[in-house]
């Protein structure tokens, strides 16, 4: 029993050893635990404070979307006559020059039709002189038919002064009254070509008249041949298609010897010197966004760079509103959806960076609007 008890003690004085070393290690690693636990949690306080004013003074004012695209005024190229290709001046994704030749139709027929113009425009003057020659002739004819009218007027005063003197001695009989009948027949008859003169001399104002009537027909087809001509002149400058504006072709289908009708696409000319970027927000974004506002432009084909721009304007409504078919709210059941509204960013970037930017790139947007924060406020309290 002695050695059972003596082993027992032997066996339990190294863990009573080992017991009492704990405490002391674990209170000596305590402080340092304290220490980094401390560390930790000021470190998440300050890392949560500067996230906080960070958000509160430059964060909540950022406005981001990558709905986003680089777009471009493009211009689509079309023949505003119907012809036959004789050339094409350009080829695909090459530059052109404001005014740049394009395409060249086959211009005969409306030379033909310019020439048929000039020559119907010849022959009216023609006409129309001719007809002057005529007023002149007439204006003899008039003074002719005049002066005849003065000589009947001379002759029936005469037949009438011998009727009135010889009624009183045919009354006596004096004179025979056959004879007095005689001279009242001349009367008549010189009453009779006086009138007829009249006419003649009527007859002869009128004919001027319509001449100057036929100047004014024929001067009035003159206009219209020249209207004609002025028409077949533009249709001949049509036929040379030249660029409205400076840029690179794109969707080149035209080809030599194509039969193109009036409006048919043959190409676009894309302004690569003024491309921007349309960003759609949603409508609880741009409480804030106003004209001017700096952004930050990211796109993707340029992992890892920014670009500058600037809002340039906000579109006066949602997308939904200038649709084909707007949606109709009041009718139906309703689903509220957020609408987007299109945002104009100008691009503020050199030369070198803009020419690697083509529309339809994708892009991400951030607009600054922290010059804007106060205004809510300020406009909520002028209302009240």
């Amino acid at each position: 029993m002695s050695k059972i008890l003596r082993k027992r003690q032997m066996t339990d004085e190294p863990n009573e050893r080992e017991q009492d070393r704990a405490p002391a290690s674990s209170l000596k690693s305590q402080p340092k635990f304290r220490l980094i636990l401390i560390i930790a949690i000021t470190a998440a306080l300050i890392a949560g404070g500067w996230w906080y004013y960070r958000h509160v003074t430059y964060g909540q004012y950022m406005q981001s979307t990558d709905n986003a695209y680089v777009a471009a005024d493009s211009v689509v190229v079309s023949s505003k006559v119907a012809g036959y290709v004789d050339a094409v001046l350009v080829s695909e994704n090459g530059r052109v020059s404001p005014g740049e030749a394009l395409v060249q139709l086959d211009v005969r027929d409306y030379r033909a039709q310019a020439q048929q113009a000039r020559a119907q425009i010849a022959a009216t003057l023609a006409g129309a002189d001719t007809i002057r020659s005529q007023v002149t002739e007439q204006d003899s004819a008039i003074r002719q038919a005049r002066a005849q009218l003065a000589a009947k007027r001379a002759a029936l005063d005469l037949a009438n002064e011998q009727v009135a003197r010889y009624r009183p001695l045919a009354a006596t009989g004096a004179e025979p009254r056959e004879k007095l009948q005689q001279y009242e027949t001349q009367a008549q008859q010189a009453h009779a070509d006086f009138v007829a003169a009249q006419a003649a001399v009527s007859a002869a104002n009128g004919r001027r008249a319509t001449l100057f009537k036929q100047i004014d027909q024929t001067e009035a087809q003159a206009d219209a041949a020249r209207a004609q001509l002025e028409a077949a002149d533009l249709d001949v400058t049509s036929t040379l298609l030249r660029a409205s504006k400076g840029g690179r072709v794109g969707d080149l289908t035209v080809r030599v010897g194509q039969f193109v009708q009036p409006g048919q696409r043959l190409m676009t000319v894309v302004p690569v010197n003024e491309i921007y970027v349309i960003a759609n927000f949603k409508e609880t974004q741009v409480g804030l966004l106003r004209a001017g506002q700096p952004v930050r432009l990211e796109v993707d084909a340029l992992p890892d760079f920014e670009i500058a721009g600037r809002v340039e304007s906000i579109s006066p409504g949602t997308g939904a509103e200038f649709s084909i078919l707007p949606p109709e709210n009041a009718t139906g059941n309703f689903t509220k959806i957020v609408q987007r509204i299109t945002v104009r960013i100008a691009i503020i970037a050199s030369p070198k960076v803009r020419r690697l930017l083509v529309p339809g790139m994708s892009v991400v947007a951030v607009v600054d609007t922290r010059n804007a924060a106060g205004e809510l406020k300020e406009i909520s309290s002028t209302d009240k």
